[in-house]
């Protein structure tokens, strides 16, 4: 799913992460935890890059999920 429908973020000037999906904003990260995001978004590859925004915006796959 991540594949098809990726998240994207964006940085803002006061230090916060703004994360997308489909061209509209998901959640605003702030704080310390938008410094720790920046960083591992710094040195993540694309899949990890994913798996990290879907787990901020709390959409990531639980195991429960129906086929």
């Amino acid at each position: 799913m991540l594949e098809s429908d990726p998240f994207s973020y964006r940085l803002t000037q006061a230090g916060g992460v703004v994360v997308s999906r489909g061209g509209r904003p998901v959640v605003t990260v702030g704080g310390s935890s938008a410094a720790k995001l920046a960083a591992a978004l710094a040195v993540a590859d694309d899949r990890t890059e994913q798996l990290l925004l879907a787990r901020v915006t709390g959409n990531y796959k639980r195991g429960n999920e129906r086929r």
